[in-house]
């Protein structure tokens, strides 16, 4: 499913989430500018590894300065143009009601939390990979649960794909979010019995993660109830 747009209309500016979105915008384009060899230095750098953690007991403060690091600026890198387009999509249109809801900077702090927590996941299920993990799915995976449990019937104009017909119609996001989360969970289980320590791919886990942690973080950080919405509203 792609989603268009909802009909929940924000009543602030979503400034919090345009600025994540331009902050992963221009570092995609430093990565660009990057020769091949550089590139992979970087992302090697400040991506998580989580087989780096199995260094601590030689290098603690070495370990933990780089993974610190690496757990806030991997969720601002993306791997390719339809990494980075796709996130942002779903950032800016489920982001903004969310941040309506939490206010800017509870926002900001919630999105970062659940970026970390999505990350924290995938170190768990994946303790001897040495490949990098990078992307802000994570991140905006917990704005997704966020925005499910705060607006679970609000209408999302989808693109549905079904062989050849590709019907473009509304859903309530309880479909449209729960069933993106079940892909993720199947998908995440089935890796568990494949996932090797030079494999890549999909960081199934880091998704799940975040979209439970932004589920839980939504009490914490909520100012205000949902915004009251009907079915004719567009």
């Amino acid at each position: 499913m792609i989603p268009f747009r909802d009909n929940i209309p924000s009543r602030r500016y979503p400034l919090v989430t345009l600025l994540i979105i331009v902050v992963n915008v221009l570092a995609f384009f430093y990565q660009l500018l990057l020769p091949a060899r550089a590139l992979e230095q970087f992302v090697g750098l400040y991506g998580v590894i989580p087989a780096r953690l199995q260094l601590t007991v030689q290098y603690p403060a070495q370990v933990l300065s780089v993974t610190v690091t690496a757990l806030f600026a991997s969720m601002f890198l993306h791997g390719g143009w339809l990494h980075l387009i796709g996130n942002m999509w779903y950032l800016w249109i489920f982001g903004d009601n969310v941040e309506d809801r939490m206010g800017h900077f509870r926002f900001l702090l919630f999105y970062l939390l659940c970026g970390i927590a999505a990350s924290a996941a995938h170190i768990v299920f994946n303790l001897n990979s040495h490949v990098p993990s990078i992307g802000a799915s994570g991140a905006i995976a917990g704005v997704l649960g966020a925005y499910l449990l705060s607006y679970p019937f609000a209408r999302v104009l989808t693109l549905v794909p079904f062989l050849i017909i590709w019907p473009v119609v509304e859903l309530p996001a309880l479909l449209v979010l729960g069933s993106w989360f079940l892909v993720q969970l199947f998908n995440g289980t089935a890796a568990v019995a494949t996932t090797t320590e030079t494999s890549g791919g999909v960081a199934w886990w880091a998704h799940i993660g975040g979209f439970v942690a932004g589920m839980i973080l939504l009490g914490v950080f909520a100012q205000k109830r949902p915004r009251r919405y009907t079915w004719e509203e567009i």
